[in-house]
């Protein structure tokens, strides 16, 4: 052995190695610049796709007997990425006879209930959609 350890790079393949790894590295970014802003967004909208129901919620909706379709369900999802759209913290999302207050942020209805209940005051809300 003449002390050089042979597990070793040269400079030049040292050299090698790093261009080869950008230009791998720069490959990858341009293709994953072909995906459009719409695929992006898309994709961060599907994070938010179905609302939760919190406990209390359930609870109410059992309580008050309101069952929900699929088109309801539909609709109120909508009404929650509306509410999301303008920025709204805390909504009143309004479908036929029903009314629930949803936590946007989080995404989760957090109490539901019928139009007809006596109590009509809505409160800690900042802001209201119809659906």
């Amino acid at each position: 052995m003449n002390g050089i350890n042979s597990n070793m790079l040269s400079i030049e393949q040292a050299t090698n190695l790093l261009l080869q790894n950008s230009q791998k590295k720069a490959d990858n970014y341009h293709e994953d610049k072909n995906i459009s802003f719409q695929e992006i967004l898309e994709q961060k909208a599907n994070v938010f796709s179905e609302v939760k129901f919190s406990k209390h919620a359930n609870q109410r909706l059992e309580s008050r007997n309101i069952n929900l379709s699929k088109e309801q369900l539909g609709r109120l999802n909508q009404g929650v990425t509306q509410a999301r759209d303008k920025s709204i913290n805390e909504s009143l999302v309004m479908m036929d006879n029903l009314a629930f207050i949803v936590n946007v942020k989080n995404n989760t209805v957090v109490t539901a209930l019928e139009q007809s209940e006596q109590n009509n005051i809505f409160t800690n809300i900042d802001g209201a959609v119809i659906v």
